[in-house]
């Protein structure tokens, strides 16, 4: 699904490239998007939004037109099609399901700008963007592993693909750098947003003892069921702290507002080119939330230095040497990933308890 730039590693020669485009300067920019969620969902979606609304305030931008809760697959083609019909010279698609539609609708509107979140294929008018959240997630297991008191820290998971394993990688770096005891569960829910299914999920994770809890879901019931349960809990996607103000922490956020500010001056100039763009919290695409004031100073300072040395590029969270689960070393002493090798995660590192499914 959606968020995931999969594999990138095997398929950074896929471009599906053809002659006939030419950037050039537009008037205005008339933008579509279209959303695998609702907008109201405070998660993924939300976040994208916040950042469409934030690009409008371009003086040559006019309002924007989006599509909600558009499902992935062959249906996402005739949405996008409609917004190209309605003059929209700018698209961004922002789900990972809809690679495929904005392909085929790209290339047969070699006029319009098409931008696609978390995908790998790209055209002459065709371009990739997505974030590097492993490097607040990695801080928001600082976090994490400073403030739990029972060593158990629950992980509501969504899809094992290489995103949420790379996140779950991270934040368990980041609770091993500050607690080498505490364990990270992880749970699967198979979903990006059904509160129902991971309420449960966080529930059984809060019955095996966990007192920190965190996610990669859109909905906020894992933080509700923290909230119940006097547990803490790290958000994701927006600040949340409103769904739990007494258990909420921190939470790794998106900031997509500069990305889609930077695209659409490039279109209005006709310096626009395709690329595969992925930012990280050096460009502010992704950051921590605010502390909340459970979080002691101290605390705050150490991941105030350490946001500060991945910005500088001194400190990466996967730096080796880095083992898996089973004790092998899969980053050798000294050296970093390549990000191929970060795109295509597929295992979880020591420190994580699960499994990943097949």
């Amino acid at each position: 699904m959606k968020k995931t730039f999969l594999l990138l590693l095997l398929l950074l020669s896929v471009c599906l490239c053809s002659s006939g485009f030419a950037a050039q300067p537009e008037k205005e920019i008339k933008a579509g998007f279209i959303y695998v969620g609702p907008v109201g969902d405070a998660g993924w979606t939300y976040a994208h939004d916040q950042g469409r609304q934030e690009m409008e305030k371009l003086p040559f931008v006019k309002p924007s037109t989006f599509i909600e809760s558009v499902p992935e697959g062959a249906e996402s083609a005739r949405v996008i099609n409609g917004l190209v019909r309605k003059g929209a010279n700018l698209v961004f698609t922002t789900s990972f399901g809809y690679m495929d539609a904005t392909i085929d609708i790209a290339r047969r509107n070699k006029d319009v700008v098409f931008m696609h979140c978390s995908g790998f294929k790209t055209a002459v008018n065709v371009g990739t963007y997505f974030g590097r959240m492993y490097e607040p997630r990695y801080l928001s297991g600082i976090v994490a592993g400073k403030m739990t008191e029972k060593n158990i820290i629950g992980y509501v998971a969504a899809f094992p693909i290489p995103e949420v394993i790379r996140g779950i990688n991270a934040f368990t770096l980041g609770v091993r750098s500050v607690n080498p005891q505490a364990e990270v569960k992880v749970v699967w829910t198979q979903t990006w947003f059904d509160p129902g299914i991971e309420r449960d999920a966080a529930d059984s994770l809060l019955d095996v003892g966990a007192d920190v809890l965190t996610m990669h879901q859109d909905a906020p019931a894992t933080m509700q069921a923290a909230e119940a349960r006097g547990a803490y809990v790290i958000g994701y996607n927006s600040d949340m702290r409103h769904f739990a103000p007494n258990a909420f922490l921190t939470a790794p956020i998106w900031n997509w507002g500069a990305l889609y500010t930077k695209v659409a001056e490039e279109v209005k100039t006709g310096t626009w080119k395709s690329e595969q763009i992925w930012w990280g919290m050096k460009e502010n695409l992704v950051q921590l939330a605010d502390f909340s004031s459970k979080v002691p100073a101290e605390v705050q300072a150490l991941v105030g230095e350490k946001a500060a040395e991945i910005k500088a590029g001194s400190l990466h969270p996967f730096a080796g040497p880095l083992k898996d689960q089973s004790g092998k070393v899969v980053v050798a002493a000294g050296q970093i990933p390549a990000d191929g090798d970060l795109l295509g995660m597929s295992y979880f590192v020591q420190g994580v308890q699960g499994t990943i499914p097949k």
